[in-house]
């Protein structure tokens, strides 16, 4: 056995160090600048604390505290500080897990007697404390066996369970002076590293957010590297908050949530306006790329979730049911009925590329204590489409996926200069032949090289039926969404028996692409609304303009505006209430329709309207063709 290992840089070369050589030795290797930034070491996707030895060889490259990466790893850290925090301010607490989140960090606890907001400064001035002893944060590795009799030993009985589900080689403890938690990493060398924690907020939740398992409390923070990093952070915070999808959607009447149906949306009026205008726009660029619209059922029989491999990889994310003593599932997902439809008839080369487009309502197993609002429900709709062509025509359809993503995106609001792209690889658990994985991945990043698209690696976050590429867009407030994708998928077609007959005569097997643009309605919509605090582009402005009368004896002229109006296009309302105008104003903003239109005695004699903006930007008075003027104008550039 050789005692080098081969360590693959990104830019290509190779680095040879001993067996035992840890990240930290390989930034002190490179240069003292990089050592001093160096947070963690990425080796073939995983990634490995500063001191931990490498145990193989392969891709390398080395995590500085600004890579967006090394946060993850920092407050990861900051979790187990708070959970230091909170053993030493409340004895007898229970621990959770305690998990880093796209923006911050939690931990959840079941402590003697439940936390209140007013304990938050208290546990974040301890864990500022314990940041400046510098504990460090130690890894051990041990079987299942010792791990259950240390977690006994301390007290962690919910922790015990877990045990059975980690692999004999894979468990880890990771230790802080006095404190311990069984954890895989990884983590900085020591808590002074976190230079600026903040907790928010503290709320009720279950163990592994089953609604029936132990009522616990979880108590969510941030932290940063820097103090003025974590400012401008709880700056956006703030904006976030503003931006909220649910509180504006209430304001706008766009959708509400019950009770009766926790994780779905229910859509109100002008939330099915600012739905239906987004799937027409889609529609009509769908129609000029010459896709076809399908719809497949909302429920189909075991055998098929067993067909297509679902039933192997994600029955566990699935509602199941039983007609007529046979069992059915939800579909969790469009394709396999998509897969149905390509096979009811003989299929020629001649009629490939096949693009097949479904606004289909899927069903997905979520634990309670995950939903929220649009952004995180149990059922919702994609704007999704299959595409079923010959090998040969994978590189012009992804080309062409690519580029109707350029289209949409920036008409909906999104600048394409902060759209990031990753190409997630083949995981662990996956369907399918190496060799058409090879040619899947490759076909997908060179669409992205051929549409002048940057891309970074997402090892091993593919589908188990293909890899893919996302697409996050950032919002107005920095933070990124991911919304579309596209999927190559060799396994599908092949498991449902699909063909076409080729140009030789003889059958041959289809690629199926899968694809979403916009990705879940109902997430998108509520990405939107935060994106625009509420003010849609006129285009999609549920409401687009309201007429405003003085007095209710306007109210006649009022009605003749808002039906040549309506007439024109114009989604457009009457406030006909007795209110006094200054409060029908203040109403229309709230609802932050994009034009108000008051009339008064002198706009009623001229045939005119009083054009005020959202913005607050008078624009006078002006006849109600100059105004349709106006109108079809700002639509027309989608602006």
């Amino acid at each position: 056995m050789s005692s080098l290992l081969d360590l693959v840089l990104p830019d290509g070369t190779v680095r040879k160090v001993p067996v035992g050589t840890t990240t930290g030795d390989v930034a002190k290797a490179i240069g003292p600048g990089l050592a001093k930034a160096a947070v963690a070491g990425v080796l073939d996707g995983e990634v490995y604390d500063l001191g931990r030895p490498l145990p193989h060889g392969g891709k390398f490259r080395i995590l500085r505290r600004q890579d967006a990466e090394s946060l993850e790893v920092l407050r990861h850290s900051a979790a187990h500080l708070l959970a230091m925090a909170v053993l030493d301010l409340f004895p007898g607490t229970d621990l959770g897990f305690g998990p880093a989140t796209e923006d911050g960090f939690y931990y959840d606890f079941k402590p003697p007697q439940p936390f209140q907001e007013a304990d938050l400064p208290r546990i974040e001035a301890r864990m500022r404390e314990i940041a400046a002893e510098k504990r460090p944060y130690a890894r051990t590795e041990c079987d299942k066996g010792a791990a259950k009799a240390r977690l006994k030993r301390i007290g962690y009985d919910l922790k015990l369970p877990h045990v059975d589900e980690i692999p004999e080689d894979a468990i880890s403890f990771y230790d802080s002076g006095a404190f311990t938690d069984m954890c895989e990493g990884p983590h900085v060398p020591d808590t002074s590293w976190i230079g600026a924690v903040k907790l928010l907020s503290v709320s009720g939740t279950h163990w592994r957010g089953d609604v029936n398992g132990v009522p616990m409390q979880r108590v969510r923070g941030t932290a940063f590297f820097t103090q003025e990093d974590l400012d401008a952070h709880v700056k956006r915070l703030e904006e976030a908050k503003q931006r909220d999808h649910r509180r504006i959607g209430r304001e706008m009447d766009l959708f509400s949530w019950h009770e009766e149906a926790p994780g779905a949306v229910f859509w109100h009026p002008k939330g099915m306006v600012l739905w239906n205008t987004l799937v027409e726009f889609v529609r009509g660029e769908l129609a000029r790329r010459g896709y076809g619209e399908v719809s497949t059922p909302m429920v189909l029989s075991d055998e098929l979730w067993k067909k297509s491999g679902h039933w192997d990889h994600y029955k566990d994310n699935m509602y199941f049911m039983e007609v007529d003593e046979r069992s059915y599932a939800v579909k969790p997902m469009n394709c396999p009925g998509c897969c149905l439809v390509f096979g009811t008839t003989p299929k020629s080369y001649k009629e490939l590329p096949l693009r097949l487009a479904e606004f289909g309502r899927v069903y997905r197993h979520e634990l309670s204590g995950v939903l929220h609002g649009a952004m995180r429900v149990r059922t919702f709709t994609q704007d999704d489409a299959h595409i079923f062509c010959d090998p040969d025509q994978m590189g012009a359809e992804i080309a062409d996926m690519i580029d109707l993503v350029k289209v949409v995106y920036p008409a909906i609001g999104y600048d394409m200069a902060g759209v990031k792209v990753k190409v997630a690889t083949r995981p662990a658990q996956r369907m399918g032949l190496e060799s058409n994985w090879d040619k899947a991945e490759k076909a997908l990043i060179d669409g992205l090289v051929a549409q002048g698209l940057d891309h970074e690696i997402a090892a091993g976050e593919g589908a188990f039926y293909g890899p893919k590429i996302e697409f996050h867009v950032t919002d107005c407030i920095g933070r990124t969404w991911q919304c579309g994708t596209i999927q190559v998928d060799f396994s599908m077609p092949e498991r449902f028996g699909l063909e076409y007959t080729g140009r030789d005569g003889n059958k041959h097997v289809p690629v199926m692409l899968h694809r979403a643009i916009l990705g879940s309605m109902e997430r998108q919509i509520a990405v939107l609304v935060e994106h625009h605090a509420g003010k849609f582009p006129l285009w999609l402005a549920p409401v687009q303009a309201r007429v405003l009368p003085i007095t209710e004896a306007l109210n006649d002229y009022a009605r003749g505006v808002v039906a040549k109006l309506a007439a024109a296009g114009v989604r457009v309302e009457l406030d006909a209430s007795s209110d006094k105008v200054g409060a029908k104003i203040r109403q229309a903003t709230l609802e932050r329709i994009p034009y108000m239109l008051v009339v008064g005695q002198r706009e009623a004699a001229g045939g005119q309207v009083a054009v005020r903006e959202r913005s607050g930007d008078d624009k006078g008075a002006m006849a109600v063709e100059a105004f349709l003027d106006l109108y079809r104008a700002r639509l027309a550039a989608r602006t």
